[in-house]
Order: C-alpha cells, then structure tokens, then sequence
C-alpha cells in the first residue's frame, strides 16, 4: 500500500530496469527467413522490403556464414521458382535436384551447424499462385497432403532438419507426420503453421517469391478457404492443438503484431514450443514510416519484438534478425 509500497523504485534508473526486466531477446531467439533464387550471383533487394533481398545459391552460402558468426543459428527457406517450371500439382517441388533441395544441401555444407527448417506449401510451385491443387474451383485437401507429404520426404533426404508445412490443408502434420517415420526420418522435426489467418500483411512476400493467387475464371482469388478467419480465436486453439495431436513438435502462429492475442491463448494451453512469424507486411510498414522519419526504426522493432516474446512466443521469424543482432552489438 501507497506510500509502503511505490513502484517507480523498480523503474528508477536503468541498471535497476535491466535487473528486474522480465523479457529478454538475443540471437537465440530467431529464425532467419532466407529467399533462393535461380541463377549466379544474385543478391536481388525486394523493392516493397528495403535491406532484404533474394539470393542465388552461391550469395546463399555467404549469407548463412555470416549469419552463423552474428550468432544466429536457425534459417527458414523459401524458393522463387521459375515460371516454366510452375504447374498445378507443384511437380518442381519434388525434384531431387530442385531449387530447395539445392539450397538445403548449399546451407549443410557451407554451415553443418546452421539448423535448416523448409517452407512446405504448394503456392511458390504453382501456376496458380495456391498452396494447394486446384479443381473443379476449389482447393483439393487429400490430394495436396499427399504431394506435401512426399515434398517433406525430399526435403528430409536432402538433410533438412525440420520441414515447416505453411498450407493449412486439413490433416497434412499428421500425413507428413506418417510419411517421414516410414522413409527412417523419425529425426526430422515438424513445424507446423498451425494458426495461419488470411491476412492482408503478406503482400510483400508474395512480391519476392511471385506467389500470389493467380485472377482467372474458377480459381478461388484468395486463400480464405484454407487460411483461417481473422476474426476467430478459440479456431487456432482447436487447429493447434489437432496439430500437436497429429506429430507437430513446434507451432506457429502467423502473424505477429496483430494476432499477440492469439499467442497467448495458445501458449496458456499447449506446452511445446511455439514460433510466430512476424510477416513482410509488418516488417515494411516499420522501414517505410522509419524512412519517412515518423517512427524510431530500432526502438519500434525492439518495441515490438519484446512484445512478441512477452505474448509468449519461444522463436520469432523475423526480416529484423540481423538488425537486432547488431543493435545489440
């Protein structure tokens, strides 16, 4: 009780703030979202995401070795794939000698101890920009889980440690779950996207991998039939918790900023470990108002950051990795 008790004793200086902080974030926390592209010596700046850029496998290689050396020790791969090579079923995605493939072996190579987790999802493969195949107007759930569960094979034997299946398809963990342990990969962990909305911040990243749905006659123009609601909440509880059900070893809410709600209602009931993925969206909002000087660039991305640990996530996907690394010094 006033004035016994006064609070502002524990906010008086900063050596007393950083005592008492109940939140910390460090290189350990991340994991580094990576774009590959065809090609040699590329290293391509996204025009709607500034200091990040797409790589050719031998800028990929440079890349996580300096990541490696920041002290980060995660990275999540996403390809760009060529238009000639994009059809309906994703057929490019389980070739042996395919761009992920490469690029999960390049990583191994140049890092042995860089842990590589993979996107797996149809839409960077498909001519039709979904993550799923198409027919008769809708998106087919049975058959994509069965591509997607032979794509997480492929990128096991290539030697990721953990495939990361971004699609909402009903059933897919525990499909991929099945497929994994018959092929002897009992070692290969599951990330599943499990709560991931229908949001309108991924319009970045679409921009640097060409992924966005395709506008034609009986194509969905969206991905609302499999992405979830925005405006549900106890949905991610039940999505997540049918994936830990099914195999999922880590689960992930996307997005970050906007859904810490859902962070929370997650991490009050499950006990694995869970990842949020703080999209491009949010990421070019922060660079673009930081240009335009309306914001304080490392404040705000720190600011927000914490947040996302606070709300309860164990690993954060974030474009800010190397900015915070640095700030940190």
């Amino acid at each position: 009780m006033y004035p016994i008790i006064r609070n502002r004793r524990l906010r008086a200086s900063e050596s007393i703030r950083r005592l008492v902080r109940e939140t910390s974030i460090g290189p350990d926390d991340f994991l580094v979202p990576l774009f590959v592209v065809e090609g040699k010596g590329i290293k391509e700046e996204i025009a709607s995401m500034p200091n990040y850029y797409r790589l050719s496998l031998d800028q990929l290689e440079n890349e996580v070795k300096e990541l490696w050396k920041m002290g980060l020790c995660a990275v999540l791969l996403f390809v760009k794939v060529p238009e000639n090579l994009k059809d309906n079923k994703g057929s490019e995605a389980l070739n042996p000698n395919g761009l992920m493939q490469l690029a999960i072996k390049k990583v191994k190579d140049a890092c042995p101890g860089m842990l590589v987790m993979t996107d797996v999802a149809l839409d960077p493969y498909s001519s039709y920009g979904h993550d799923g195949i198409v027919g008769n107007g809708q998106i087919l759930n049975d058959e994509t889980v069965e591509v997607l569960a032979e794509m997480s094979v492929s990128h096991a034997e290539a030697g990721a440690d953990f495939v990361a299946p971004s699609d909402m398809m009903d059933g897919r963990i525990l499909t991929i779950r099945e497929a994994l342990e018959d092929e002897g990969f009992t070692n290969t962990g599951i990330m599943s996207y499990s709560a991931k909305y229908a949001s309108s911040f991924y319009g970045p990243f679409r921009d640097a991998l060409d992924s966005a749905p395709v506008d034609i006659k009986n194509v969905p123009k969206d991905k609302k039939t499999y992405q979830m609601d925005f405006a549900n909440r106890f949905e991610a509880i039940r999505e997540t918790q049918m994936d830990i059900d099914e195999g999922a070893d880590i689960v992930m809410i996307k997005p970050g900023i906007a859904y810490l709600d859902i962070v929370r209602e997650i991490r009050n009931e499950v006990d694995v470990p869970i990842a949020v993925y703080q999209v491009s969206g949010e990421y070019a909002m922060l660079k673009a108002a930081a240009e335009k000087g309306w914001l304080d660039h490392d404040a705000v991305m720190m600011e927000q950051l914490l947040a996302i640990k606070r709300a309860g996530a164990n690993i954060i996907a974030s474009y800010f990795a190397k900015d915070v690394v640095r700030l940190l010094g």
